[in-house]
């Protein structure tokens, strides 16, 4: 393999200008910049990662905890932390926790700076726990540290799902997917009551239908539930895309057509969204702000002593498609 020294040769340049056009470092001459570029593609030469994060004093890795890989806006989610992680020569190391307090602290237990040099978090269960590297949590989940988040305003973008299906002329909207645990939860139903509010409906508890897990068989267990009331609802606003694709498939077995009879509106834009049938409108958060914004703060925050809590607030949309398009 190509050392410096092969490239410093080949270039007709020192051995230390190499190495700060490799560290990325902008003192460097455009001419030498060049010629230096120019002997690495010939030589092929790979730095030596391992090596520079030990320099460093740095592990090369975040750790990327999440509830359920199975849950596609995790995994997507995933795949877009790693990308932006690779162009600050992180790798990722991927801890499921399933979403419980156990499963959490475990995760968060074993981290450390000899592991990894940062973690980002999407706690769904614990409330309380130390780090002792510097974290970011993902999502809305009340914790008792100051620390600091990116997410997006679940309560302005359920408010805005919901108000979608009013606008509709649909005057009894259901709500699938309240959870005890978790935040966000509270959060969309909070945003929810909002819409209802301002609209002027009034809220019925008897439509909101809780999820003890996020899947498609909770959703459709859910709107059977709703459909066997005598007065069933008209429209639905599902917690997330699973539960929405669930609720339709339940509906489509008892023949209630969607969006003629049952309008629906689900939560996350998962790609199984574009392509269930009907297709499902949902709201949409910009998952690749979300996987930067966290990245990028960790990247400020390492060999920081003390960084203040900041929160970013990430863009979402609302993408209409044929489970409400008239």
């Amino acid at each position: 393999m190509a050392t410096l020294k092969d490239v410093a040769r080949l270039a007709g340049v020192s051995v230390k200008t190499v190495s700060n056009v490799v560290n990325g470092y902008s003192f460097v001459k455009p001419d030498n910049r060049r010629r230096v570029e120019e002997a690495l593609a010939a030589t092929g030469y790979r730095p030596n990662l391992g090596a520079r994060n030990l320099r460093r004093g740095r592990t090369g890795f975040i750790a990327l905890v999440l509830p359920e890989l199975s849950i596609p806006y995790f995994a997507e989610l995933a795949g877009l932390v790693i990308a932006a992680a690779q162009e600050h020569e992180w790798n990722v190391l991927i801890e499921q926790t399933f979403g419980t307090l156990a499963g959490e602290r475990s995760a968060l237990e074993a981290l450390g700076p000899h592991l990894v040099d940062a973690a980002i978090v999407s706690p769904e269960a614990v409330s309380d726990f130390q780090l002792e590297v510097p974290a970011v949590l993902l999502g809305e989940h009340e914790v008792d540290v100051p620390i600091s988040r990116v997410g997006i305003d679940n309560v302005l973008a359920a408010s805005t799902a919901v108000r979608h299906l009013i606008s509709l002329g649909r005057r009894r909207i259901a709500a699938i997917g309240a959870h005890p645990q978790r935040g966000t939860a509270a959060l969309r139903l909070e945003g929810y009551r909002a819409a209802l509010e301002v609209e002027g409906l009034e809220f019925d508890p008897s439509l909101v239908v809780p999820a003890l897990n996020y899947h498609r068989a909770d959703g459709a267990a859910a709107m059977n539930s709703l459909l066997d009331m005598k007065n069933p609802p008209d429209a639905v606003f599902c917690f997330n895309d699973l539960l929405a694709v669930g609720a339709m498939r339940a509906a489509a077995e008892r023949f209630v057509r969607v969006p003629q009879d049952l309008a629906v509106v689900g939560f996350d834009n998962n790609e199984e969204s574009a392509y269930s049938s009907p297709s499902l409108t949902s709201i949409a958060p910009d998952k690749g702000a979300i996987a930067r914004a966290a990245v990028d703060l960790l990247h400020r925050r390492v060999g920081v002593e003390e960084a203040g809590v900041e929160n970013v607030q990430t863009p979402f949309s609302l993408q209409v498609r044929e489970s409400t398009a008239p």
